[in-house]
């Protein structure tokens, strides 16, 4: 036992220490999608043009499927309207150095064609490191059964 528990113990520190590595990480991709949703909230054209990559693919809960320009055509022209993302998990995993999951459950406040909507939300994103910045690459969402508060 002692033996195994040898071996194991860099197999340990090593985990310890590319988990502590990847915080910064992390970081960065949350402060990104803070940025990300205030664009959003704010319909800024200039915002979410850095913040969305190129091959964005953004699924809503209805299966409507939007690329880049489709997204933020919608949300700066007001046919879609953000209101707020109230995150009740959010969570980063780190994939490779380069790509890190964002999942979770959320409810979404927005407005389409000025109803106004209520969406409760699991929800998975995807990032990917593009030229020294963290880029929104991918969105896919369902509904949830409302929250019970």
């Amino acid at each position: 036992m002692k033996r195994l528990l040898l071996l194991l113990a860099p197999f340990v520190l090593l985990a310890g220490s590319l988990s502590a590595a990847m915080d910064p990480v992390l970081d960065a991709v949350r402060s990104a999608d803070d940025a990300r949703v205030a664009a959003t909230v704010a319909a800024s054209k200039e915002q979410l043009s850095a913040v969305f990559s190129d091959d964005l693919v953004y699924t809503h809960s209805s299966g409507a499927v939007n690329d880049k320009a489709a997204l933020i055509g919608a949300i700066v022209s007001g046919k879609t309207q953000y209101f707020s993302f109230d995150y009740e998990s959010r969570d980063f995993v780190a994939i490779t150095p380069n790509i890190v999951l964002m999942r979770g459950r959320c409810t979404i406040h927005s407005a389409n064609s000025g109803q106004k909507v209520d969406n409760y939300l699991a929800y998975l994103g995807v990032w990917r490191l593009e030229n020294g910045a963290w880029r929104f690459v991918a969105w896919q969402s369902c509904h949830l059964p409302p929250a019970k508060h």
